[in-house]
């Protein structure tokens, strides 16, 4: 699928990356710095010249000016799907770290939550394909190329799908207010799959059905819940702590 990566990052990225999917680079004509200038020095490397045109030019290409001056054509490879996920659990070595996304709509969140999933050692990150937020250029702008980076899977049917892990020996850990016990509770040592519940509404009934474990967060102040994209980073680094020692 055609798309257009904008700014810095996110075209850095895919030049570092994915420079093969890049099919056109653009940059503003009065945007040149040292930044863009060490960008376009690496494209010429790659094969891949920069065309020069308008800032107005970019705004229209992609409907916003936060393009930083560059801008790429890329054609994203299509999202994995239940077969690759397969193919993934079968080919393990060590115990597998899942995120599980039941519903997050938000790009940007879908994002933040790639970044940090990169960050923490993820093995994949799962969504279904209904209702929830796909790899639009925002996300991967926001995700500072960690899109590029982790499996993203969508799946047609997630409680089929949290089945499936639970039969390959996953645990499947769902964050809930209803939960009894908090994530320093749980054992997030095996094969585990956190789940995190969608902006404003949380992991939907049925996802909490297939869950092993419900847990939450404990919140000292007044506050009643974290943005999804943070309380993702809470319970992940919880997990990489837990694996590390």
């Amino acid at each position: 699928m055609k798309t257009f990566l904008n700014g810095v990052h996110s075209v850095q990225n895919a030049l570092e990356h994915d420079a093969s999917n890049i099919t056109q680079l653009w940059v503003a004509e009065n945007k040149r710095n040292p930044r863009i200038d060490k960008l376009l020095a690496r494209a010429d490397k790659l094969g891949l010249h920069a065309q020069s045109t308008t800032p107005s030019a970019l705004d229209r290409m992609t409907g916003s000016r936060k393009h930083q001056g560059i801008v790429a054509e890329y054609m994203a490879p299509d999202a994995a799907n239940e077969n690759d996920l397969v193919e993934l659990i079968t080919n393990a070595t060590e115990p597998l770290l899942l995120l599980v996304l039941d519903g997050v709509t938000d790009p940007h969140n879908l994002g933040a939550c790639l970044r940090t999933a990169e960050g923490a050692g993820v093995d994949a990150v799962i969504a279904p394909k209904d209702k929830s937020a796909s790899l639009t250029p925002t996300a991967r702008k926001v995700s500072s190329g960690a899109a590029e980076r982790i499996p993203f899977v969508q799946v047609t049917n997630l409680a089929r799908t949290l089945d499936l892990l639970k039969d390959s020996g996953v645990w499947i850990t769902g964050t809930s207010d209803k939960a009894t016990q908090t994530l320093y509770d749980c054992d997030f040592k095996g094969s585990s799959a956190i789940v995190m519940g969608a902006e404003g509404k949380g992991v939907r009934n049925l996802t909490e059905k297939s869950c092993d474990f419900l847990i939450s967060i404990p919140m000292a102040g007044s506050v009643s819940s974290l943005n999804v994209s943070v309380a993702t980073g809470v319970v992940l680094y919880e997990a990489v702590r837990q694996r590390q020692t």
